[in-house]
């Protein structure tokens, strides 16, 4: 028995446009609750939100009997980090703040096993393989590993043309607060100056044959990148969906 086919990296493959959310919660239930609402796909998010590697495993298996696809970012593209994710049964990893080609061919190594990469051989105790039930996984699991990379800073575009030769790169994702304000906009992703740079990386990773993605998190940049051909594209954050409800729900009703 092989390795399960990853099919939000099949439908990036295909051309196909995937929607999707951030969760930031670090909570079973909550991913458990998100994967109900029909996203194609997910982001476990270990950067920015407080999760460790049991949180992660925890949201995985919620997501388990979902059609949505868990994306699982990395705090940073440590080679350890990324094997422990892997071993717990992600098939989709996104890595932030990439910016030289030589960082992102590092990264498919560590999603690999030799003598390709550099991955530790001990998912037949863990869940990748559904602890032995998968004895075919090791030969298997390359193939079926999504690697996405975050380029998010004036280096990473400028490194991002030879980013898009390295095989083993899935996707690129633009991460427009980041980059705004890196660019000196102080997170204002609607620039002028910041719009421009991220329709020039998206037109630049449909160019090169992979899959462009970014985050939106109003209507108007959703719509915005959509239109600028983002493929993976994600269109908001649990967290703000739920303070955004209910602080609505309050005002309304205690205005009556």
């Amino acid at each position: 028995m092989p390795a399960p086919l990853n099919s939000f990296k099949q439908a990036l493959i295909n051309g196909e446009r995937l929607i999707g959310c951030w969760t930031s919660f670090a909570e079973a239930v909550t991913a458990e609750i998100m994967g109900s609402a029909g996203f194609d796909w997910l982001v476990i998010d270990g950067e920015h939100a407080p999760n460790d590697i049991r949180s992660i495993r925890d949201q995985l298996m919620a997501l388990s009997a979902s059609p949505t696809h868990p994306v699982v970012r990395v705090p940073v593209g440590d080679a350890a980090l990324i094997k422990m994710v892997l071993d717990a049964g992600s098939q989709t990893i996104l890595v932030p703040m990439v910016e030289s080609a030589e960082q992102a061919r590092d990264l498919v190594r560590a999603c690999r096993y030799p003598p390709e990469g550099v991955r530790g051989v001990g998912a037949m105790a863990s869940r990748a393989t559904m602890y032995g039930t998968i004895p075919d996984y090791i030969p298997t699991a390359d193939a079926q590993i999504c690697l996405l990379v975050q380029v998010e800073n004036r280096a990473g575009l400028a490194a991002l043309d030879d980013i898009l030769k390295v095989d083993g790169i899935d996707g690129v994702f633009i991460g427009p607060a980041d980059l705004s304000t890196d660019m000196g906009y102080q997170g204002n992703s609607a620039a002028p100056e910041v719009r421009a740079a991220i329709a020039d990386a998206i037109a630049r990773t449909l160019a090169a044959g992979k899959a462009p993605g970014i985050l939106g998190v109003t209507d108007e940049s959703s719509q915005a990148f959509q239109d600028m051909g983002a493929q993976f594209q994600a269109v908001g954050i649990d967290v703000m969906l739920l303070t955004q409800a209910a602080r609505a729900l309050s005002a309304k009703w205690k205005a009556k």
